[in-house]
This record gives C-alpha cells, structure tokens and sequence, in this order.
C-alpha cells in the first residue's frame, strides 16, 4: 500500500505495510497535519484512535510508526532525544506501520510547523 507524503518543498513516497492500523490510515486519506520534530523525527496527528498491534521502541531510520499517545504518525530519520547511540527511539511504544527510502536530509529540511499532507497512492489497472 503506498502513500505519497508532500512537505515543505519535498515530496516522497512510503510503502505501508498490511494491518489494521495502515488500513484504517488509508480509509482516512488524503489528510493534511502539522509537522512536529523530535530530534530527527518528524511527527503529526491523525484522525485514527487504535492501541498498538506491536508495540516495540526499536525503530530504524526510513520506519514510519503509529503512536497512540498523539495519536500520530511518526518518521524516524535519525537520533532523537531518547536514543542511546545513533538509532532513533521513539519516546514511549509505536507500531510500525511502514517504511520510506526518503533521503535523511530531505526529512531534515522539513522543518516545525510545516503542513503535511498524506495521499493514497492506488495502483494503475
């Protein structure tokens, strides 16, 4: 399932994966958010309120995660506050959802406050 991610002046897309939670992201696209950062995350809210289906605190650079506290999407890029060596850390449990090859530094140049907008992106038949 892709999604295209516009931000800023960039664009990407991310492959997300089969689950209930990327399904129901998907029943509510397109959408647009507010970016926050993180450290080298960019987060922003969604309008899916669900548990996490595997919650886990090791993510890696390119994973797209849900976390139910926002509830958000978050994308890690690089080292955030709670990281330990140089892989990202979410700040409490997310379900990765998905992954993008995005360039780093392009989710870098997204900054604070920039609105972000998710689409579909539907296979040609």
């Amino acid at each position: 399932m892709k999604v295209r991610i516009e931000a800023g002046q960039g664009a990407f897309e991310a492959e997300l994966r089969e689950g209930p939670i990327a399904q129901a992201l998907l029943e509510r696209l397109p959408l647009t958010a507010t970016v926050q950062r993180w450290g080298e995350e960019i987060y922003f809210d969604v309008p899916v309120t669900m548990k996490n289906t595997a919650p886990t605190r090791e993510v890696k650079v390119g994973d797209i995660a849900y976390w139910p506290d926002g509830p958000s999407l978050c994308i890690f890029f690089g080292k955030t506050p709670a990281s330990k060596g140089n892989e990202p850390r979410p700040a409490s449990d997310v379900t990765i959802i998905g992954h993008t090859d995005a360039p780093p530094a392009l989710l870098r140049s997204i900054a604070e406050d920039t609105p972000i907008t998710l689409e579909h992106v539907r296979p040609e038949r």
